[in-house]
């Protein structure tokens, strides 16, 4: 909902949001240091340090979990080696491929990749 605020006597257009957004283009606002305004990187919006005064800055970083995350298949007696991607087996439907590239063709042109469904080991190649 859009609101109007006052500031200093100011009129400002705005949407009511958090310290961490700006209210007037929604950009996420730099954490407040050593000037005396903390200024939008996207539009002309500004707000003085003081407005943040008690206000918690947190971070957190969430990294993928292990099994999310691109797999590699590593079996030793398995012909199968390299890294699993989201590719859709066209024999057996289901999802996850090892893929290998090689220079099939003359230096100007484009390597040849080929997948290998880890499901039902069904090959297929593609020209890139």
């Amino acid at each position: 909902a859009s609101v109007l605020r006052c500031y200093r006597g100011r009129l400002m257009s705005s949407f009511t949001s958090d310290l961490n957004f700006c209210p007037e283009c929604g950009n996420i606002l730099p954490p407040p240091g050593l000037q005396d305004t903390v200024r939008c990187p996207r539009c002309s919006f500004s707000i003085p340090v003081a407005e943040f005064d008690g206000q918690q800055i947190r971070s957190t970083v969430v990294l993928n979990p292990a099994e999310k995350s691109a797999a590699v298949v590593e079996e030793e007696d398995s012909d199968l080696q390299g890294p699993v991607i989201d590719r859709r087996c066209v024999r057996c439907n289901k999802e996850g491929m090892v893929y290998h590239t090689r220079q099939m063709r003359s230096a100007d042109e484009g390597q040849t990749v080929f997948f290998t469904c880890v499901h039902c080991r069904f090959q297929e190649k593609e020209d890139s």
